[in-house]
């Protein structure tokens, strides 16, 4: 028996999108929107339907992140953040109220949300993924919310 198969398109054009970036590590998180934004305009997606958000750092994207959804202006957001292992448990904290609250905001708005908060334990881990050895996880951002908006309109019928 044939079946139905839903997968996403990487075609951006007439897509509004929101990047809320943490200004915190900002050496890695401009790096990382520059490679979001190159991902945005490679997709077709329009500079004008772009909004850039900037926010202190990783811990205050959720509450940004379900604002911007709340808005009813955007059809996905991407966040951005760095957040670096010192001798400190600050790391857990922030990083895992980051992913929750980010994860929440998604669920509770429907709106896709692409994760581009860095967690690692190394500065050198955190260059190697904003654009170094292991690419640019701001690019990989921006397909990913590009491809979820095109799953969850196929899903939904609009």
């Amino acid at each position: 028996m044939p079946h139905t198969e839903i997968e996403g398109a990487l075609e951006g054009k007439g897509l509004r999108v929101a990047v809320a970036v943490a200004r915190f590590n900002s050496f890695i998180t401009d790096r990382l929107l520059g490679g979001a934004l190159d991902g945005l305009r490679r997709s077709g997606v329009a500079e004008t339907d772009v909004t850039v958000v900037r926010v202190p750092g990783s811990w205050e994207l959720p509450v940004t992140v379900k604002a911007l959804a709340e808005s009813g202006k955007y059809d996905g957001i991407i966040c951005l953040g760095a957040v670096i292992r010192g001798e400190t448990p600050h790391f857990d904290y922030v990083a895992g109220e980051a992913a929750k609250g980010i994860g929440q905001a998604m669920m509770a708005t429907g709106v896709p949300v692409a994760f581009g908060v860095l967690t690692t334990n190394t500065l050198e881990q955190a260059i190697d993924r904003a654009g170094a050895k292991s690419g640019n996880k701001g690019f990989d951002a921006a397909a990913t919310v590009i491809e979820m908006t095109s799953v969850l309109r196929q899903i939904r019928g609009t």
